[in-house]
């Protein structure tokens, strides 16, 4: 048994008494902070909105897609909120790097950058990530999904990023054995951490996050009904608009993750204990969040 500090519990009193950074009532949506979603393929188009949502109900201000080129202009209208760019595809569906150009002012412009949800073609996607990577210093990134297949190429980060495996990611990513994460999951995610010089999420029913400096927190909770389609996407999305309005990586991750958990709750109450969708977490997350941060409209 190593000397390992005891991860942090994470549930809702640990929110309460970790606050997102104030929103004044008089900011303007640039205030509340930009994200970048590069997301989604010709296959899997809804993983973009899934996030995209997430992202806005969040709370972040302004919101760009970037999107394959096949379904830019139907995202346009999915996703009115947004500026969609259309980004040029390989053969195989994944993103060409040649269409980094076309998005290098919006990631300046980004304060929090999100890449993988509904991504294909993975080499494609490592090419992508490892051309990006250097135009993302000095923002938040959450690397998600088929993004995440780029760590291994990349090495050490030389700003902290945010992965959000599950076990079998992991396992993937490492070389590791599924089972050996499952059984410690707390474990993984610190190894990771120290490997890559980023915070991780090992996610399931015990989440366990932990960053470069040693430091983990764990959540236990959940229910079976966000084990469904794009339920992942739409934590991914919340992290990055959490972040995009002024939450660091591992505060952004932290409330995602709990948010993400009692949408859940609230989804198996109000209709079933599965069988409720992806699409509708972002609403209920955006209930804990009110709930949470106790806000009363003024009345007038």
């Amino acid at each position: 048994m190593d000397a390992r500090v005891q991860p942090s519990r994470l549930d809702l009193d640990a929110l309460r008494s970790w606050p997102l950074p104030a929103v004044d009532d008089t900011a303007d949506k640039e205030a509340r902070g930009r994200v970048l979603v590069i997301a989604g393929s010709r296959e899997v188009p809804g993983a973009a909105v899934l996030a995209a949502t997430a992202a806005l109900r969040a709370g972040a201000g302004k919101l760009a897609i970037a999107t394959a080129a096949s379904v830019a202009q139907h995202m346009a209208f999915a996703m009115p909120e947004a500026r969609v760019i259309a980004l040029p595809e390989t053969a195989d569906g994944g993103f060409d790097e040649r269409g980094i150009a076309g998005i290098e002012r919006a990631v300046q412009a980004a304060r929090c950058v999100l890449v993988g949800p509904g991504l294909m073609d993975a080499k494609a996607t490592c090419r992508f990530v490892a051309a990006l990577a250097p135009l993302l210093k000095g923002r938040g990134v959450v690397l998600d999904a088929l993004a995440m297949d780029a760590a291994p190429h990349l090495g050490r980060f030389e700003e902290p990023v945010l992965l959000t495996p599950h076990a079998g990611e992991v396992a993937h990513l490492t070389g590791c054995d599924k089972d050996e994460v499952l059984a410690d999951p707390e474990r993984a995610a610190r190894e990771a951490a120290q490997r890559w010089n980023a915070v991780i999420a090992v996610k399931g029913a015990r989440t366990v996050i932990a960053d470069p400096d040693g430091r983990a927190w764990l959540h236990e909770g959940g229910n079976a009904g966000l084990a469904t389609s794009g339920s992942g996407d739409t934590l991914a999305g919340a992290i990055a608009g959490l972040c995009a309005r002024g939450a660091g990586l591992v505060q952004a991750c932290a409330w995602g993750v709990v948010l993400h958990a009692q949408a859940g709750e609230r989804l198996a109450a109000q209709r079933a204990p599965v069988g409720y969708l992806a699409r509708e977490i972002p609403d209920a997350m955006l209930q804990v969040l009110r709930d949470l941060q106790d806000v009363r409209p003024a009345i007038r």
